[in-house]
């Protein structure tokens, strides 16, 4: 009998500016092997996530960077086919942090059992997994929402801005999005609530179009994408505004960032705060972030979509796509 192979994606070089195909390379290997404590899971869906992009450059920062031809790991979803730990059976539903592979042996300790009953199993990579979590510390615990505030989202349609829109609209704020394409402005207002949505690739003066829709100032920013839309937004700034530093994804294919305005002085003559984080800071309250944001999904305050794309070895394409815009919502891959 001929022994079932596994597939898995590997980096096969460093990206240079904006990534491509044939950075990565899909490659088969042995099936894995399922040791004492291990379960063996079959991937049902992967992530890919924005902060990817950085691993791929070789560079440590507060992650060790992906290796040249080595397995690319994320955020997946799998259903366990095989177990030698007593902690779970075959059946169980799983997410955890493993490769982009067709099956992945783990420790068990290092998976978390999902209940597929709130809501379908993909959203543990989603809304109700890392992405969900970022939107909600964020913008509560770094934001601090009080009712009657203007909060302004850049990657405003995107798995994390759509759901801090959300979520300050929850609390009684003004909200305003930026996105590109018309067709996420129109999602975010008659779709989310937003109250309204600036679609930067056809607006001729986004300063103006920021002035227009923020009459009154802005008293949070949520800082997806960092560039030029960032710079329009600082003199905008309302005393003791909060800008909260989530990702800056139009940089990340830069060799060398842009410099741009100076927001010292900003920050200073406003009172303001600007503060960044990695959702793994919140690591110890995850589980009270989970629950909550289930909570607002069984109560209809809540609502999301995903981008789903076919095929492990589409991911690299779905992964590129988050930098061209083509995800509306969170971006994953269906494998199985």
């Amino acid at each position: 009998m001929t022994k079932k192979k596994n597939r898995e994606i590997i980096l096969a070089k460093r990206p240079e500016g904006m990534p491509r195909e044939d950075d990565f390379r899909l490659i088969e290997t042995e099936m894995p092997e399922c040791k004492d404590g291990m379960v063996l899971v079959k991937t049902l869906y992967l992530s890919v996530d924005p902060y990817m992009r950085g691993r791929m450059n070789g560079v440590k920062t507060y992650i060790s960077p992906f290796e040249l031809d080595k397995t690319i790991t994320g955020g997946i979803v799998g259903e366990v086919v095989e177990t030698r730990s007593p902690d779970l059976k075959a059946g169980d539903i799983v997410t955890a942090n493993l490769g982009w592979r067709d099956y992945n042996a783990a420790d068990s300790r290092e998976v978390r059992k999902i209940d597929p009953g709130p809501a379908p199993v993909s959203t543990a990579l989603g809304i109700l997994g890392m992405p969900g979590l970022t939107a909600y510390f964020g913008l509560l615990d770094i934001g601090k929402p009080s009712s009657g505030e203007t909060v302004v989202v850049s990657g405003a349609a995107g798995a994390v801005g759509t759901l801090v829109g959300q979520i300050a609209k929850i609390k009684g704020c003004r909200v305003v999005g930026i996105a590109g394409s018309d067709v996420k402005t129109k999602y975010l207002i008659h779709e989310l609530g937003f109250d309204a949505a600036i679609n930067y690739k056809t607006t001729a003066d986004i300063k103006k179009a920021l002035k227009d829709t923020c009459p009154n100032g802005v008293d949070i920013y949520f800082d997806n994408v960092g560039g030029d839309i960032s710079d329009a937004i600082m003199p905008l700034l309302n005393f003791k505004a909060r800008v909260v530093l989530c990702g800056q994804i139009s940089q990340y294919n830069m060799n060398k960032p842009e410099q741009g305005p100076r927001v010292q002085p900003y920050l200073l003559v406003k009172s303001a705060l600007m503060k960044g984080f990695i959702v793994m800071d919140y690591a110890d309250r995850s589980e009270e972030g989970i629950r909550q944001l289930a909570q607002w999904i069984s109560q209809k305050k809540l609502k999301y979509t995903e981008h789903v794309v076919e095929g492990l070895e589409n991911a690299p394409k779905a992964f590129i796509g988050l930098f061209t815009g083509e995800n509306l919502g969170k971006q994953i891959v269906k494998v199985s």
